[in-house]
């Protein structure tokens, strides 16, 4: 196919010359003018040549020209008119410049190509190993994480069994009293319900749901929050203020599971602050964004387990899930917002929850 290709361009510049040699040789000498003109012409094979074939087939096709231009020069011109001959015979030199100067940059040009082309390949090359390692990585991430998740869900399946079933032999033991009876069918309602948390918890990170969008007031969303935990607070003497600005816009959200998102975060900080003190629930508007702040002043979470805070069974409470948190930023994500954790500078946390108000919609 190469040798096919490069011999037709060889026969394109032959033609190329041997036309501009005939028109001349057709031609009158006394029609300066046109034979200046098919003396232009000489041009376009030599420069062919030399794109094609680099410099030394710009050399050879603009000698080849010299060849057949000069016996008709020498025949036409060089006794009848010897100046407008030496032009001739000048514009000759300046063939085999242009062929050679013009295959000089192709060749350059092509020699330039080609290190572009082993560098794409090279690069190309590097990037398939990136992906294949990235895959491997990717695999053994989630065997990994099924291996965490497995081992996580079987301890966390395990104390509330051992619970029940101690429970359960002290009911069924002829000694017990019936207030131990009474006492043992607590524990086991309660671990039961321990239990269905933990699947709720566990099913809502597994499959969740897919967001269905509405314009939700944030004023309205952190008053609804505030209710729903408002007792439970009042209990250890915590105090919920909101601060919501009249101006923050309604956002588009799905409004039961943003709110999950916000109890989670109200719940997680009650349950942190071991004395009376305040929780505050703020909104405000960023960049097209909702921002939802729940700020604490609980112990903190320590540097080197906020970054796991949002794995899956990872806690710091005696008696949770390790699931709260993952629920909440998988519905963040869904709702193309983040979450981030920030330790307060007088102890505490904040938990900032960034939403767009207008959610992209597929279609």
């Amino acid at each position: 196919m190469k040798e096919r290709q490069a011999l037709t361009r060889i026969a394109v510049v032959a033609v190329g010359i041997a036309a501009a040699t005939a028109l001349h040789y057709l031609t009158s000498p006394s029609l300066i003018l046109w034979h200046e003109l098919f003396q232009r012409l000489y041009y376009l094979p030599i420069i062919y040549a030399a794109i094609f074939f680099g410099w030394r087939g710009g050399l050879v096709a603009s000698v080849f020209s010299a060849l057949c231009y000069i016996p008709h020069i020498f025949l036409a011109w060089h006794h009848f008119n010897p100046d407008y001959a030496m032009n001739q015979y000048a514009e000759i030199i300046v063939f085999v410049l242009v062929g050679t100067v013009t295959g000089v940059l192709a060749d350059r040009g092509r020699k330039q190509r080609m290190e572009l082309q082993v560098a794409s390949e090279l690069l190309a090359k590097v990037n398939r190993e990136l992906q294949d390692s990235f895959e491997q990585i990717k695999r053994a991430d989630r065997l990994s994480a099924i291996g965490h998740l497995s081992a996580s869900l079987a301890h966390e399946i395990r104390n509330p069994l051992a619970s029940i079933d101690g429970a359960a032999n002290l009911i069924e033991s002829p000694q017990t009293s019936e207030e131990m009876r009474k006492g043992s069918l607590a524990i086991i309602h309660k671990e039961i319900q321990r239990l269905n948390r933990l699947l709720t918890n566990l099913l809502d990170f597994a499959r969740p749901r897919k967001p269905e969008f509405h314009p939700v007031d944030p004023s309205r969303l952190i008053d609804a929050i505030i209710n729903l935990t408002g007792h439970s607070a009042q209990q250890k003497e915590i105090t919920l203020r909101k601060d919501v600005p009249s101006s923050v816009p309604a956002f588009e959200c799905d409004p039961e599971q943003m709110k999950q998102v916000i109890l989670n975060l109200t719940i997680n900080a009650v349950q942190a602050m071991t004395v009376p003190g305040e929780v505050v629930l703020a909104a405000h508007e960023s960049d097209s964004s909702v921002v939802i702040s729940v700020r604490d002043q609980g112990p903190g979470v320590d540097g080197e387990n906020i970054e796991k805070i949002f794995n899956p069974f990872f806690t710091t409470k005696v008696a949770g899930t390790g699931l709260g948190l993952s629920v909440v930023y998988q519905i963040v994500t869904q709702h193309g917002g983040i979450v981030t954790p920030e330790r307060n500078s007088g102890g505490g946390m904040t938990f900032s929850v960034v939403i767009p108000l207008h959610q992209r919609r597929d279609g």
